[in-house]
């Protein structure tokens, strides 16, 4: 338990921090989900939409600091290259 009260104060800010970043991270990992499965299936029209969407998803979430930027290139990086040699095999 904090024992003063900027210690109360930062629980309290840490816990709606948390609870903003735990919304973010869940709808960009839905996003990137979607996208992924859209690509398995071969729906390319789609897949492009929806990983149009993921990125957009990941540039928010990482312009808000929920998620390291880094790790928003990476996933962008890697989500287009699936969707590029899923659109090759098709």
């Amino acid at each position: 338990m904090p024992k003063t009260k900027t210690a109360e104060k930062s629980a309290r800010s840490s816990a709606r921090k948390a609870e903003r970043n735990k919304a973010i991270k869940s709808s960009t990992k839905g996003a990137v989900s979607k996208a992924e499965k859209l690509m398995a299936s071969h729906k390319s029209a789609e897949a492009s939409a929806a990983v149009t969407q993921a990125i957009s998803s990941l540039d928010k979430a990482a312009k808000k600091k929920v998620i390291h930027p880094n790790t928003a290139a990476r996933k962008k990086s890697r989500l287009m290259k699936k969707l590029n040699s899923a659109s090759k095999k098709e």
